[in-house]
């Protein structure tokens, strides 16, 4: 059987790290570049036996995981949009007419493409109600005063 030579290593890294690409999460990105370090010490050392590459691989992708995991706890990714995945904050305030009538606390509204289920004091439909929490994908609403003019 022949032995692992440095270009083996070299083309397991670039098969992970293009698995990065379709999962990514930044993990498969650390076993390429262990793999590609494997394979460089192989350039270096070319008489390293398999055991010793596969022990090389096996700490350095530990130690380099562990490191990014570190890393990420004490400076988490900061986003530029705050509102991201949390589309409901922006209905805090909004009002809305009753699609379905609030009846034993739950109605529905109509809000941009979807309907919402809400929670509230009981009354008619097409009354108009003020979002005020989000509990789950429960909107809680109250009815908004019509003006009488």
């Amino acid at each position: 059987m022949e032995s692992i030579n440095y270009w083996h290593w070299f083309i397991a890294g670039v098969v992970l790290i293009v698995l990065e690409v379709f999962a990514p999460g930044a993990f498969f990105l650390w076993l390429g570049v262990s793999a590609g370090v494997v394979g460089l010490i192989l350039v270096v050392i070319p008489d390293l036996g398999w055991e010793g590459q596969l022990l090389i691989f096996a700490v350095i992708s530990v130690a380099s995981i562990a490191a990014w995991r570190y890393r990420l706890q004490k400076h988490p990714t900061q986003s530029e949009d705050d509102t991201l995945n949390t589309r409901t904050r922006e209905y805090i305030g909004r009002i809305f007419p009753l699609t379905e009538p609030i009846e034993n606390g739950y109605g529905k509204i109509h809000v941009d493409d979807s309907f919402w289920q809400v929670s509230g004091p009981d009354c008619a439909i097409d009354k108009k109600v003020k979002v005020l929490s989000i509990d789950g994908m429960v909107l809680k609403v109250e009815t908004v005063k019509e003006d009488s003019r």
